[in-house]
């Protein structure tokens, strides 16, 4: 879907280039639809070398069709407050930032003022990100379109309900951690084992990054592809059998649940 009218997005830092380019890249959108305020001059000529207009500060913004803020959670008020002349009525608003509720944000723009609360996560760096939407009170079908259109462009989306997002915080958004932890846990066993660090690291990157496309593809339940993997009395059910021992899975769920209740505290949740 392409994207219709203008967009323009408060911070231009990592996640907000990583929409920039994948709207790009994905035709989504054209350049000349795109404006982005970020006060850093780096990140601002690094953004008008992709032919996307800048300025350094969102009261500059010019009125859009779509506002993306794409900044900390602490300075979402503060920027919804300075961008909200960019939007008109039924105009939609964006917003990415880890806890901050819908609610929260609808206080800094004008009354019905439809808004979509979203979570991405790094990997739309690469355009492999794993989004969740929300539609706030006042959002429409084809608002909640056009954000899917938007977070498309990076990676995968799924639609939930608000009171969902703090749980998404703890599982996909703050999950790529998680899994670079594994990586590097995967990676020092095997320099433990006696292969090369460099040699070891591929090895381990690949290994999930093809067992997360096998699963993907095929569809099939995570507990059928072990099964299959570990033959009897063979060496993945010796490994299983560390990992369970160990709560493996138990201190991942224990990770996602810490991450959720610090998601509802930074909202005051």
């Amino acid at each position: 879907m392409a994207l219709k009218g203008t967009l323009a997005l408060v911070g231009g830092g990592n996640m907000g280039t990583a929409l920039v380019q994948g709207l790009l890249e994905s035709n989504t959108a054209q350049p000349a639809q795109i404006w982005v305020a970020e006060l850093d001059q780096k990140r601002r000529e690094a953004l008008q070398a992709l032919g996307v207009a800048t300025v350094p500060r969102p009261e500059e913004l010019p009125q859009v069709h779509v506002l993306v803020i794409a900044v900390k959670p602490a300075d979402v008020p503060a920027a919804t407050r300075a961008a909200a002349h960019c939007l008109g009525p039924d105009k939609l608003c964006i917003t990415l930032a880890a806890g901050v509720k819908i609610a929260t944000v609808a206080q800094q723009l004008p009354p019905n003022q439809p808004i979509v609360r979203a979570m991405p996560n790094t990997p739309a760096l690469v355009r492999r990100g794993a989004t969740a939407i929300a539609a706030g009170p006042t959002a429409r079908p084809e608002h909640l379109e056009t954000a899917k259109a938007i977070f498309g462009a990076v990676g995968v989306v799924a639609v939930v309900e608000e009171k969902l997002m703090d749980a998404v915080t703890g599982l996909s958004g703050s999950g790529p951690a998680y899994v670079f932890q594994f990586i590097e846990a995967l990676a020092d066993a095997g320099v433990a084992q006696g292969i090369d660090r460099a040699t070891s690291l591929l090895l381990a990157a690949h290994t999930v990054a093809g067992a997360a496309e096998l699963l993907i593809a095929g569809g099939e339940h995570p507990a059928v592809l072990t099964d299959r993997v570990a033959s009897p009395g063979g060496t993945t059910i010796a490994g299983l059998q560390v990992l369970e021992r160990g709560g493996f899975k138990g201190l991942v769920m224990d990770a996602v649940a810490a991450a959720t209740r610090r998601g509802r505290e930074l909202g005051g949740g």
